[in-house]
């Protein structure tokens, strides 16, 4: 994966962090864990959050079947540069609206099942729930958790969407950590005040995702197409030689 997809996953994952701690903080908190003893509850802590990150990495390696497709088309730089418009776009439009996902039918039973459980594994303790919890909160609606989604289309492959969601959560991981060790000490005015930045971080992300589609020869930012052309022309050189030898 390249340097700005990782760079990209663990910045859109630690600019989520507050809106995490405003979605699924009481759902952490609701957990009941305790700091009597130290280090089971910090087992804990991290066994719910490992949780959530499986569910993002299986989320991303799903999105990720869709990125090969449109690298076999051969059409992954219009992707890169439509996945960077709808970021901003996002950033722009989605926040403070009902969450679409409640209002398609399949999806909203699946939803409702989802909370049903995990409301049951809330009040069973053990590492097991804990971990349970974790997966079945990774399922829940959040746009935050789309926009990463969305941004993991152009990762371009299965593994490398999975590892792209793998990252993002794991720039949640602090937040998450933090409202289960410090309870409710971070108050909702100061929730509220970083939650504003969120969608200028967007915005310049979905500008990095266009810069990188444009292919404009920035390193790092936006390389040249020419170094992917060496790649296919190897693989081409490579299966030429194999052929030639058969005869």
């Amino acid at each position: 994966m390249e340097i700005a997809l990782i760079v990209s996953a663990l910045i859109l994952g630690l600019g989520s962090g507050f809106h995490c701690i405003g979605m699924c903080g009481p759902i952490a908190l609701s957990m009941g864990l305790t700091k009597q003893q130290a280090l089971n509850f910090h087992l804990q802590n991290t066994t719910y959050n490992l949780g959530r990150i499986v569910t993002y990495a299986f989320l991303g390696a799903v999105l990720g079947i869709v990125g090969v497709g449109f690298n076999v088309a051969g059409i992954q730089q219009y992707l890169t540069v439509g996945v960077g418009i709808l970021l901003i776009v996002m950033a722009l439009f989605s926040f403070g609206g009902k969450d679409f996902a409640s209002k398609i039918p399949f999806l909203s039973k699946f939803l409702l099942s989802i909370k049903i459980n995990l409301g049951k594994y809330l009040q069973k303790p053990g590492y097991s729930s804990r971990f349970i919890t974790g997966i079945l909160n990774g399922f829940l609606p959040c746009g935050m958790v789309y926009m990463a989604l969305t941004a993991s289309l152009a990762a371009g492959g299965v593994w490398q969407g999975a590892a792209f969601m793998a990252l993002f959560g794991l720039g949640t991981f602090p937040f998450m950590f933090a409202v289960v060790f410090f309870g409710n000490m971070m108050n909702t005015a100061f929730r509220i005040k970083v939650l504003k930045i969120i969608p200028v971080m967007m915005i310049i992300l979905g500008g990095l995702f266009v810069l990188r589609g444009l292919e404009l020869g920035i390193p790092l930012v936006s390389p040249k197409k020419e170094a992917m052309q060496v790649i296919h022309n190897d693989s081409e050189n490579h299966h030429q030689g194999d052929h030639s030898s058969c005869h």
